[in-house]
């Protein structure tokens, strides 16, 4: 990717679930930018060590922070010693996230709370105080990682869903309170990625070719995919998008009418509809 038509060299970029599939990969990605970039997980051993890697392998500043999202004080640290640490802060990308399945009438009251808390809580509270810090600038960029399964019901799933719509709410908010500062919040909405934690679900070839079939690109995405959407988003590329969901699930969204059964198959029918077909 072209250094300078990012021109994310040398800016400040938060990432929080930096240890997760989609984390690691944007991390990796700004840091081939030449951006600076603040680790935010709650591993300290691996923070530090995905830190010195990227900065080893790209020549700029990452530092690690142990941050529990959901816990004000923690969260409040985190903001003051990043700026302290860097000056500034740039970028916010939020991509901390658990997902738990069941059955609604089976879901126990402390899941669906725990899913809300790190899933929206959690982003609003890193949102807010790394706010404040972008609100003084007059300057900032907010992507948050948010899902398909916040515009329609990823079923079985409890709590998910419904969080991240609550994302998707929060983010046009934000750009609609804090874009008089110059802050931009937009979200990024995946679908069908392969990420470490969702492997397993590809483990079995007739998901995966299902899955396949459901998107008009006929594949399944990668984290590199998401990256690219982040960095877009992030870079002032976008400078005048702000409130947006952008989808990157290969086409997904559109595909519905495809899935409606036709005789012989929907693409053989209309094959078979020709009239030259018929003489």
């Amino acid at each position: 990717m072209d250094k300078t038509w990012l021109d994310l060299d040398g800016d400040v970029v938060v990432i929080t679930g930096a240890l997760g599939g989609m984390g690691k990969k944007i991390a990796q990605e700004f840091a081939s930018q030449g951006a600076q970039v603040a680790l935010v997980d709650l591993n300290e051993e691996n923070l530090k060590a995905y830190a010195e890697e990227l900065a080893s392998e790209f020549g700029v500043k990452v530092k690690s922070y142990v941050c529990n999202s959901t816990i004000e004080e923690q969260v409040d640290a985190l903001a003051a010693n990043v700026k302290a640490d860097f000056g500034r802060i740039d970028i916010l990308v939020n991509t901390a996230a658990i997902l738990k399945f069941s059955l609604l009438e089976d879901l126990p009251f402390s899941e669906w709370k725990q899913v809300i808390d790190v899933n929206l809580n959690g982003y609003f509270l890193v949102s807010q105080r790394i706010g404040r810090v972008m609100i003084e600038q007059k300057s900032g960029r907010m992507v948050h990682v948010s899902t398909i399964a916040s515009l329609s019901p990823e079923t079985y799933s409890g709590a998910y869903s419904p969080s991240k719509a609550g994302v998707n709410m929060m983010s046009k908010q934000m750009a609609a309170e804090w874009g008089q500062y110059g802050i931009r919040s937009n979200c990024v909405l995946p679908c069908f990625v392969k990420t470490p934690l969702s492997e397993s679900f590809y483990a079995d070839p007739e998901v995966e070719e299902g899955r396949k079939r459901l998107t008009a690109n006929k594949r399944i995405g990668d984290v590199q995919d998401i990256a690219n959407a982040v960095l877009y988003l992030a870079s002032n590329r976008s400078d005048y998008t702000n409130g947006h969901e952008l989808r990157v699930e290969g086409g997904f969204g559109i595909m519905m009418g495809d899935q409606v059964p036709k005789p012989g198959g929907r693409k053989e029918y209309a094959i078979n509809s020709r009239p030259e077909k018929k003489n």
